[in-house]
């Protein structure tokens, strides 16, 4: 029976309050009167923070209340009714909008009803999905930091007629949804007083900052760690062995690697000028990996020089082959790191000593050679001499004998040019190994503190 006696009041108070009211003009009973607006945002939830486009997307509770001087009674006079919902659209509302919207869907606010209190105070709560433009600065990302605005404020009333007032000193998060990719760190809320260019009056609006800080695990595991896996590669081009034909294109493949995680992110971030940190290292990569790929043709090169090429010099035997080749660990041709140089000439003290003079006469000097073949040219004459006394026939033989010598000297120092020339081709290929070890490790040191410098920013 209360309930019903409560209804019985409703109806009556709802026929009397709107039978002469009009909801087309501002409720103050002097208009000189400035009409104070008190605004709340609640903010619910992010939908989409669109980079590219540089729109946020957010899921918002709009809370709007003022007095109305002419939705008034004595709630004695209801049987203690003092508030009522109706709807929103039977009362007159502030035309607040969001200025820096990025929507093209100009449609009514949701048509919710509002509560209307004795003193005739309205509430006014609407739920609303807004995209809003947002400056987006993408030098650090994917470890970036984005303020974007959300401003609201009267449309056609100026501050002399409508008024807005901070409900509290930011939005309120406390019925916020956390987002997977964002994390929110304040939203504080500033009343600005602007006077525009059109209109001589100030327009007052309340600037809500919202501080999202972006969570960069998705990036690291995704973009980021591949890139230093992929970069990492690089180096050990050098490692691989010149006749494997393999050097150069590992090289390309890793840049080609590269250039499709650089596609990735440009399809992410806006064509600014500021390029994202994570570009940056991706460029410094794909620059490191071009020269370390021209480095390997020029290796190569110095690797193929055969029995043609000029000698090494002596700079460079003093450096390279002396002292850089000990420092890196690189051995001759035919060696290894387990059967060094020391433990092969050990092994050749071993030996007894008819192997000693047995290798010491299959090395005798080209003189020696030379003197050998004159005594034997010698015996041979005397021989001759003393077997047929012939002087004419003697002297047909010596030429025989020296043509004979003239071809065993021409076929020996053959020999040894080809020894020579061959010595000079393995100079060459030592040469350009210790120099691939060199680069190898001053790329693998470039790689490690690039990829602690950009780690470094995440912390």
């Amino acid at each position: 029976a209360v309930e019903s006696a409560k209804g019985k009041y409703a109806h009556m108070l709802f026929n009397e309050l709107f039978e002469d009211y009009s909801n087309a003009l501002r409720p103050v009973e002097d208009t000189d009167k400035v009409l104070n607006v008190t605004l709340q945002i609640t903010l619910s939830q992010i939908k989409d923070m669109d980079e590219r486009n540089q729109i946020l997307s957010a899921y918002l509770w709009i809370r709007q209340s003022w007095y109305d001087a002419y939705l008034r009674w004595d709630k004695d006079k209801y049987d203690g009714l003092d508030s009522i919902r109706i709807p929103s659209n039977l009362v007159w509302r502030p035309d607040i909008v969001l200025y820096n919207k990025a929507d093209d869907d100009f449609s009514e606010p949701v048509n919710t009803n509002v509560v209307l209190r004795y003193d005739g105070k309205i509430t006014w709560d609407a739920p609303a999905i807004t995209k809003s433009s947002c400056v987006v600065d993408v030098s650090y990302f994917p470890f970036d930091s984005q303020q974007c605005n959300l401003t609201f404020g009267s449309w056609t009333y100026n501050g002399n007629q409508v008024d807005l007032i901070n409900s509290l000193d930011s939005g309120d998060l406390s019925d916020f949804i956390e987002d997977v990719e964002w994390e929110i760190h304040g939203m504080p809320a500033v009343k600005n007083v602007i006077t525009y260019g059109c209109c001589s009056e100030p327009y007052p609006d309340v600037t809500f900052t919202l501080i999202l800080k972006r969570k960069s695990s998705f990036y690291i595991f995704n973009l980021l760690l591949p890139c230093i896996l992929i970069s990492f590669l690089a180096p050990l081009g050098f490692y691989l062995p010149a006749d494997s034909g393999e050097k150069v294109s590992l090289g390309v493949t890793v840049l080609l690697a590269l250039t499709v995680f650089q596609l990735m992110v440009a399809e992410i971030m806006p064509p600014s000028e500021n390029v994202p940190l994570i570009g940056k290292y991706y460029i410094a990569t794909m620059t490191m990996i071009t020269a370390s790929t021209a480095l390997t043709i020029i290796i190569m090169n110095l690797h193929h020089c055969g029995s043609e090429a000029k000698p090494v010099p002596q700079w460079a035997k003093v450096v390279i082959l002396d002292y850089m080749s000990k420092i890196f660990f690189v051995y001759d041709v035919g060696e290894n790191c387990t059967s060094p140089k020391r433990e092969k000439e050990e092994e050749c003290r071993l030996e007894g000593d008819d192997g000693s003079q047995r290798r010491h006469q299959e090395v005798r000097s080209p003189l020696s050679t030379r003197n050998d073949d004159c005594n034997l040219k010698e015996k041979l004459n005397g021989n001759w001499n003393k077997s047929y006394g012939v002087h004419g026939e003697n002297l047909n033989c010596c030429s025989c004998y020296k043509m004979l010598i003239k071809n065993i000297e021409y076929i020996a120092n053959c020999v040894r040019d080809h020894k020579a020339n061959r010595a000079k081709g393995i100079e060459w290929k030592k040469v350009a190994k210790v120099m691939d070890r060199f680069f190898m490790w001053i790329f693998f040191i470039m790689v490690f503190f690039m990829s602690v410098l950009i780690i470094g920013k995440a912390a």
